[in-house]
């Protein structure tokens, strides 16, 4: 890009006036010290030019001295990465709309074909095996409709790659007959990586390594890579975590920068800090969280009022007192998006020495925490809040299932202990109070089980548990929901731009296609054209004692959308809220820590600006994705390992998907999903009903349909690609067919804490 400003510019009189008509003139000017034509005018001049333009007499044209001529090609470049402009064979000037061209991702899949995903929305575009030599997975393109494939597809020819995204690949570097080569882990990358000998290092055929692309894939060459890291064996320990860190691109090393401004701080709160704060070290405020957490956003406090309800006291880290906007610290907090929790590991957001140490809320130590205070009615519903900065000392660390033992009558606390009792059963009774709102309001609540590996002294698996949530899990979850509205609420009110947590309800296709499939069931969601979450709540109540409980339970969570971080608040739809975002976990998600800025600038009578917050939250979007999907790699390959031991056996499951090429079954005992291939089904051609989430058999009519529960046997398990395959048994308790609705006669009418 051109060079900065420095103190000299040249003078107006010095600019030809093609230059000085540049509407955007004045901010190049403060930009460069030699302003260039700007981007947008630069596309205007070839819009008006109406035909490609010649690159050497667009310079021209445009009075570009020598000096300026490779600053200028610097910035031609940029736009046409940026998929702004084109080159064609004569070294012409294209606008790609012009063209009909599309700018678009690739989407590579593992047979070896893939897609164009378009940057402006619209249906995917097939890529042949051929015209994928040329890319990998996530490179951006510019490509041109060039007919349909034998499905219909739209298919497309790549006219140029504008960026190849992937720099390191992790996989299994493999040397055969002299030749060097690497299978990515990311089966979405099907291309092998040639590795020369020179370029392999100490690496040894089967061992999973890192390697940097140093040669680009194109129409006649392979990729070309270079060993950077020998990780070893591939079913070394911890192995999985390594591979899933390098495939998803997470950050798990801090930078020195970042780890020079944490050992700078202090190892405990200083006196000087604690000036402007509210010192409520007085409150018996506590943390309440499972026995594996070292990380404490959030500690409670509960009084009852008498007629008037409660007074609920939510203490949040206050984490931005530490990390400044810019910083080091913020600048690899907003790259981590969040910390990443992996079984026996954990990526943090920030570093140790502030997520487990100075803005832990750990027990019986000072602590500055951002505090909301609510008068929340014996309705329920939230009287008045308040937010202010202060100093607390957490009374105790407390554990989910320590609190409910107390609560429930299971055990006693000890004479330390037993001081808090009154505050935690204050506590309990806020927690039914609430839920009783909860349920008036309408908010969904989808029953779903979440599981834990349990590993022996030897870090293999022992076995695979449901995490039992109990009322103590309920009583933080519905705590952090109030400060949470309460924090948006105020950020709305005061007009502060901000992050807000968005659910919108589902698309009118979806919605569609869920009101076909209940209607299946004689079943009815209610509500129009625009359900609301509680008709989904009281659909839920109806069919909770139906044998096809899961089924529907199942289709109607598939039916809505995916939360997503964005300045435009448009409520959120699960938990009825017509505003909501998250506060209370600034240790572990950047956005919570942007909250925390725009409460305490409300506070200080100033206004954070809006710009570039619609990017930060697609951003951070992205990496609660990333996470999850690292997480799901890990826990696949881990249960895949587990299975190997376990060829053969049969167990119990219900179907939990249902594809074009057979059903995934989930295991009762272990909770380990597996396939059971079409072939598998039986003696017929089964064909997959989309709308039904059914297979149907064509000669026998017989029906294997999500919700179904089977008996199978484990026939494989591959930890190379993290798949198991079972084969179907029998059926032990399909979804009965009088559950449906009855045949209409023609003469009637009709139709995860928050």
């Amino acid at each position: 890009m051109p060079g900065k400003k420095s103190r000299s510019r040249a003078s107006k009189h010095q600019i030809p006036a093609i230059r000085l008509a540049d509407p955007f003139y004045e901010r190049e000017t403060e930009r460069y010290e030699s302003p260039l034509p700007s981007r947008e005018y630069i596309l205007q001049l070839l819009t008006d030019a109406g035909c490609p333009v010649d690159a050497d007499a667009f310079a021209e044209q445009l009075h570009i001295t020598e000096a300026e001529r490779d600053l200028f090609q610097r910035r031609l470049g940029a736009m046409q990465r940026d998929g702004q402009l084109m080159l064609n064979r004569k070294r012409q000037l294209c606008l790609p709309d012009k063209l009909d061209l599309i700018k678009g991702r690739v989407e590579g899949h593992p047979d070896g074909f893939g897609f164009v995903v378009p940057e402006e929305g619209g249906d995917d575009l097939y890529l042949s095996p051929k015209e994928m030599h040329r890319v990998l997975h996530g490179d951006k393109v510019l490509v041109r409709v060039a007919g349909f494939d034998k499905r219909g597809r739209r298919e497309a020819k790549i006219v140029e790659v504008l960026e190849h995204v992937n720099q390191f690949v992790v996989g299994r570097y493999y040397l055969e007959g002299g030749v060097g080569f690497l299978i990515a882990e990311n089966r979405r990358i099907n291309q092998d990586i040639l590795v020369p000998p020179e370029n392999a290092g100490n690496a040894k055929s089967g061992q999973v390594v890192t390697v940097e692309i140093v040669s680009q894939p194109g129409a006649h060459n392979e990729a070309v890579g270079r060993v950077s890291e020998i990780l070893g064996s591939f079913t070394g320990p911890g192995m999985e975590i390594e591979i899933a860190l390098r495939k998803h691109d997470l950050p798990y090393v801090f930078p020195p920068d970042v780890e020079a401004q944490a050992s700078k701080l202090p190892s405990k709160v200083q006196k000087k800090d604690m000036d402007g704060r509210e010192d409520i070290r007085h409150l018996p405020l506590v943390t309440i969280d499972g026995e594996t957490a070292r990380d404490f956003d959030d500690a409670v406090y509960c009084e009852p009022l008498g007629r008037s309800g409660f007074r609920l006291v939510v203490a949040i880290a206050d984490v931005s007192h530490y990390v400044k906007p810019k910083d080091a610290l913020d600048t690899e907090g907003f790259n981590r998006g969040n910390s990443v929790y992996f079984p026996r590991r954990v990526i943090p957001m920030l570093p140790e020495a502030l997520s487990n140490g100075l803005c832990s809320l750990n027990p019986e130590v000072d602590r500055l925490s951002m505090v909301c205070d609510m008068r929340i009615t014996t309705a329920g519903s939230i009287k008045e809040y308040r937010f202010y900065p202060a100093v607390i000392y957490s009374h105790a660390r407390l554990t989910y299932n320590q609190v409910w033992d107390w609560l429930s009558g299971a055990a006693k606390p000890d004479t330390k202990q037993a001081a808090l009792m009154p505050h935690l059963e204050a506590l309990d009774k806020l927690f039914r109070t609430l839920l009783k709102a909860r349920a008036k309001r309408g908010a969904i609540d989808f029953g779903s089980t979440e599981t834990q590996i349990i590993f022996d002294d030897q870090g293999k698996i022992k076995e695979i548990v449901p995490v039992i949530r109990n009322d103590a899990h309920r009583i933080i979850e519905e705590c952090m929901l109030a400060a949470n509205v309460c924090a948006s609420d105020y950020l709305h009110e005061n007009k502060q731009p901000a992050l807000f947590r968005v659910h919108e309800g589902p698309t009118p296709e979806k919605l569609a296609a869920l009101r076909g499939f209940l209607a299946e069931f004689g079943l009815d969601l209610g509500g129009g054209d625009k359900p609301h979450a509680k008709d989904y709540g009281v659909l839920l109540e109806k069919i909770k004692d139906r044998p096809d409980h899961g089924l529907l339970q199942t289709v109607m969570l598939r039916s809505l959308r995916q939360a997503v971080y964005s300045p435009d608040n448009k409520g959120h739809f699960g938990l009825a809220y017509e505003a909501y975002t998250h506060f209370t976990s600034p240790i572990r998600r950047y956005p919570d820590l942007l909250v925390h800025r725009g409460i305490k600038a409300v506070l200080q009578g100033e206004k954070l600006p809006a710009k570039g917050l619609a990017e930060v939250g697609t951003h951070c979007s992205m990496t609660e994705r990333r996470a999850d999907d690292a997480t799901r790699d890990v826990d696949a390959w881990l249960k895949t390992y587990f299975m190997q031991d376990r060829i053969g056996d049969e167990y119990n499951g219900t179907v939990s998907a249902v594809t074009s090429f057979g059903m995934f079954v989930a295991i009762d005992e272990i909770f380990i999903e597996g396939l059971v291939h079409v072939s598998e089904l039986g003696q017929d051609y089964f064909h997959y009903d989309q709308a039904k989430h059914m297979m149907l058999g064509e000669r026998t009519g017989k029906k294997y349909r999500l919700g179904d529960r089977v008996r199978i046997k484990v026939m494989r398990a591959d930890i190379e690609t993290s798949k198991i395959d079972f084969s179907l048994v029998t059926e032990i308790e399909p979804v009965q067919e009088e559950t449906a609705a009855p045949k209409k006669k023609a003469s009637r009418s009709g139709g995860k804490r928050k």
